[in-house]
């Protein structure tokens, strides 16, 4: 019986880290970054800007407002019903392939509320509304909730923004401007059909390009799919174990960087894909440690990688003409990452608030 190479958690950091791109900064236009990840995680619509800033060299803010504005790329619920950024051509695919996964979101959270309402009329009456114009869910509570007074208003609003495939419509997500969280059609929106035989085979490997090498159980995790291992054992796939003993599986050509290469400090947005996308996180997250979410549009506040591992958060505050990044680690630092933190903290406060006459990174004692 042949025995499977076994990757130990150092491994499967580097291999992590080098797929998207977190070792070395690429040279790529931000699309393709966007696409190689199977998109970024956009609840906060900002935060895509600074994920790719932390991806690519020389990355410009403006070259990813224009591709929102020219709707080369879309947010939408997609993988786990999260909102997204992703390119065109991948919304159209992608949806199709994990509304399940958004219709149970919505089946779990509200599907009580609706009582005996007829939710396939309530979808249609969405659809022509959203199809007329971009409306906010407020806006969509209103206008339902008076066709079908005896019905949880939120949960008419919330049936339409899950149960019809929905794109953010801009300017909200666009840098330096704002807007309301509207939605409108995803096929209104990009002016083409879903895709009608999107491929699950192919979504499966795109994961493990950027993600892998991953356990079928951290395929679902990332998407929020489930009965996937059908689908991973079939698509002709390299085999590992971890130090576990849990199969690993990964595509073909999956660079494996050298364990010992050096992880350099990365500054992440609010709940980048990175630290969400496995169903066991340790090889990013050894303690366990949950991933915040704060409030706010987004490229103000996020977490930092250190030696590859999540083992701080940042945030940026304003006053005036000046502005201020803090960082507060779990741990005592090197004095080596600790210079570093603050020569990257300087990189990141110069992207995000470019116009501060004054700038100033700190980084606070651990706890």
């Amino acid at each position: 019986m042949t025995r499977l190479p076994v990757l130990g958690q150092r491994a499967l950091n580097r291999a992590l880290l080098g797929r998207q791109h977190l070792l070395r900064r690429a040279a790529m236009p931000a699309v393709e970054m966007i696409e190689h990840l199977v998109g970024l995680q956009a609840q906060a619509p900002l935060a895509p800007y600074v994920g790719l800033w932390s991806r690519l060299g020389g990355f410009d803010a403006d070259e990813l407002a224009g591709l929102a504005t020219s709707r080369q790329v879309v947010r939408a619920s997609l993988m786990r019903n999260t909102v997204h950024l992703v390119s065109a051509p991948d919304c159209l695919a992608i949806r199709p392939l994990v509304q399940p996964v958004v219709s149970q979101g919505f089946a779990g959270h509200f599907g009580r509320a609706m009582g005996g309402v007829d939710v396939e009329a309530v979808v249609a009456a969405g659809r022509e509304l959203l199809e007329q114009e971009s409306r906010t869910r407020a806006q969509l509570r209103e206008l339902l909730g008076a066709r079908w007074p005896d019905t949880d208003a939120d949960a008419l609003a919330y049936a339409v923004s899950h149960l019809v495939p929905a794109a953010h419509v801009t300017p909200r997500g666009v840098w330096g401007r704002t807007g309301p969280a509207a939605l409108t059609t995803i096929e209104s929106w990009l002016g083409r059909p879903l895709e009608p035989r999107p491929s699950i085979d192919e979504l499966v490997r795109r994961y493990l390009r950027a993600f892998g090498p991953a356990t079928v159980m951290d395929v679902q995790a990332w998407c929020g799919l489930t009965r996937l291992r059908e689908v991973v054992e079939r698509v002709g796939l390299r085999a590992y174990v971890d130090a576990a003993g849990h199969d690993l599986y990964d595509v073909a050509d999956g660079p494996l960087p050298d364990p010992e290469t050096p992880a350099p400090v990365r500054f992440l947005p609010e709940y980048d894909n990175v630290l969400l996308s496995h169903a066991d996180r340790t090889r990013v997250i050894p303690d366990g440690r949950p991933v915040p979410l704060p409030p706010g549009n987004g490229a103000s506040a996020g977490t930092v990688l250190v030696d590859g591992v999540f083992a701080a958060t940042w945030r940026v505050r304003r006053q005036r003409r000046s502005a201020a990044l803090t960082v507060e680690p779990f741990a005592g630092l090197s004095t080596a990452a600790h210079a570093e933190l603050v020569d990257e903290g300087g990189r990141l406060l110069s992207f995000v608030a470019p116009d501060a006459e004054a700038g100033d990174v700190r980084v606070v004692a651990a706890a």
